[in-house]
């Protein structure tokens, strides 16, 4: 029988210094930013892949399993009701303050984020476009009426008493999961929308489901109307960001990656700063300091 062997992944941009990638960036500002979860593990949110591109764990939950399981919406709320406390109390780290600096400095136009963790509207960006939604408000699949998380998470502790206090977790997941020992998931009450009693979702778009195409046009567009793409903190492993990075290159734009790791785009990326996000993000900006001064 064949099997098909994995893709491998292109060779990685060629390594530039934090004066090099500076330069290029100076010389086409504003550049579009998109970012990924290696941007938002230094506030203490895990990332679902290692610096190969490869899953550190399962796969996330896919939509079909959560809209077609009651089962499968009991154990993703007991999880959450759990794991929602890191997302909540995250703060954010060097590198959402540095991306918000650089746009203070007008090297940094629009943000693109791929994170549901609001951390980059938290550090002062001022232009961000959360791709993926937010993970802070809960929409109604049925009347589309969409109530603050936190409103949903007691309306989950008060039908489901002790259960955040008894789960025994083993460790945070991303995302505002939480990896439970043994837990029973069978009695677990999930409540239904307030307003009309239908299905109940996260406002994120789940694995397995399509970013709203308004949402994607409006990414698009931002990226166009920038000097060129800065990706920071992500593999690109998946279409709905990639895809920009395709579009810039195929638009003849210059393409940046800043991170550790290889990515899925870096045959099309003209250079690569391999850091820390935080401490490559602040080694850029220290270089544009050093050479023109606050831009």
């Amino acid at each position: 029988m064949f099997v098909a062997r994995p893709r491998p992944l292109p060779e990685p941009a060629p390594d530039w210094s934090a004066d090099e990638l500076a330069a290029a960036l100076r010389a086409v500002a504003p550049v579009a930013v998109l970012t990924g979860a290696g941007v938002s593990t230094g506030s203490g949110i895990p990332d679902y892949r290692d610096h190969q591109g490869a899953w550190k764990r399962r796969a996330p939950m896919q939509l079909s399993e959560f809209t077609g399981s009651e089962r499968g919406r009991q154990r993703y709320w007991a999880r959450s009701l759990v794991g929602w406390r890191t997302v909540e109390t995250a703060q954010p780290n060097p590198a959402h303050r540095e991306i918000a600096a650089l746009e203070a400095r007008g090297l940094v136009g629009p943000v693109i984020t791929q994170n549901v963790d609001g951390l980059h509207q938290a550090a002062g960006s001022r232009s961000v476009l959360d791709l993926h939604g937010r993970l802070d408000r809960v929409e109604c699949l049925d009347c589309g009426q969409v109530v603050p998380r936190a409103e949903h998470q007691a309306r989950l502790e008060a039908a489901n008493p002790g259960w955040a206090a008894s789960a025994r977790q083993v460790a945070t997941a991303p995302d505002g999961d939480a990896d439970l020992l043994d837990a029973d998931y069978s009695h677990f009450a999930v409540p239904g929308c307030h307003a009309c009693g239908g299905l109940l979702k996260p406002a994120v778009v789940f694995f397995g489901e399509t970013v709203p195409s308004a949402r994607v046009e409006q990414a698009f567009e931002a990226v166009a109307g920038a000097g060129a793409l800065l990706v920071v903190g992500s593999s690109l492993m998946v279409w709905s960001g990639y895809r920009f990075v395709r579009a810039a290159a195929a638009a003849r734009q210059p393409v940046y990656v800043l991170g550790l790791g290889v990515t899925r785009g870096d045959a099309e990326a003209d250079g690569r700063l391999t850091a820390d996000c935080g401490e490559g993000l602040a080694a850029l900006r220290h270089a544009l300091d050093q050479s023109r001064g606050r831009i």
